[in-house]
C-alpha cells in the first residue's frame, strides 16, 4: 500500500500503518497462530507452573517456520503476479536499504517495542467483546508500532521475500539473516516480558 504514495513519505507511512493491522485483525478473528503473539500467550502457562520453557519452544519453532513460509509464499506469488511492479520496485529498494542499515542494539530494542505493542493489541482483542470495538482498538494499536518503524520479524520475512524476488542482488542479501535473528530475539523479549508484567499485575 505504501508504494502507491511513495512520492509522499508522510502519507505513505500513514497508509502502511493504517493497513498493516488488517493482518492482525484477520489472525485474531479467525483464530490463527502468529509467532509474535504466541511469545506472549504460551508464557502464561509457564508462569503459572503448568508448562516448562522446554515444552513451548517446539511450538514457537513450528509457528515461526510456518509463519515465515506462509507469508514468504504469499509475497513471492504477489511479486510473481507482477502487480504494481513499476512503483513497487523503487519503494522496496528504499525500504529494504533502510532496514538493512541498522545498529544491532537499536534493532533488538525496536523488536522489543514492536511485540510489546502487538501483544497488547492481541490481549485487547481477547478481552474486548464487541467486534467493532475490537477491530478499532487493534487497528489503532498496530499503527502505534508501525509508524515509529518498530520491527516485526514475520512482516520482515515477507518484505525481504519480496525484495529478494524483485530486486535480487541490488539489496544486501547477506545482512538479511542477521536482521531476522535480531528482530526475532527482540520480538521474543517483548512478548515474554509483557506476559511477565501482566502475570505480576493480575495474579
Amino acid at each position: 500500500m505504501g508504494a502507491l504514495f511513495s512520492d509522499n513519505t508522510a502519507v505513505s507511512k500513514v497508509v502502511v500503518a493504517g493497513s498493516f493491522g488488517i493482518g492482525l485483525v484477520a489472525i485474531i478473528f479467525l483464530g490463527a497462530e502468529l509467532f509474535t503473539g504466541n511469545c506472549y500467550v504460551t508464557m502464561m502457562p509457564v508462569l503459572n507452573g503448568e508448562l516448562k520453557i522446554r515444552n513451548i519452544v517446539p511450538a514457537w519453532v513450528a509457528c515461526y517456520v510456518g509463519n515465515c513460509l506462509g507469508i514468504g509464499l504469499i509475497c513471492w506469488l504477489f511479486i510473481l503476479g507482477g502487480s504494481q511492479t513499476s512503483i513497487l520496485k523503487p519503494y522496496l529498494q528504499s525500504l529494504i536499504d533502510a532496514k538493512l542499515n541498522f545498529d544491532m542494539v537499536q534493532l533488538i530494542v525496536r523488536g522489543i517495542l514492536c511485540n510489546f505493542i502487538v501483544c497488547i493489541a492481541a490481549y485487547a482483542g481477547v478481552k474486548i467483546k464487541g467486534d467493532t470495538a475490537k477491530l478499532i482498538v487493534i487497528m489503532v494499536m498496530v499503527m502505534a508500532f508501525v509508524l515509529p518503524g518498530f520491527e516485526h520479524c514475520i512482516a520482515n520475512a515477507g518484505i525481504f521475500t519480496m525484495g529478494v524476488s524483485l530486486l535480487g542482488n541490488s539489496i544486501n542479501i547477506a545482512m538479511i539473516p542477521l536482521h531476522m535473528l535480531l528482530s526475532t530475539i527482540g520480538n521474543i523479549i517483548g512478548g515474554t516480558s509483557l506476559a511477565v508484567l501482566l502475570y505480576i499485575v493480575f495474579r
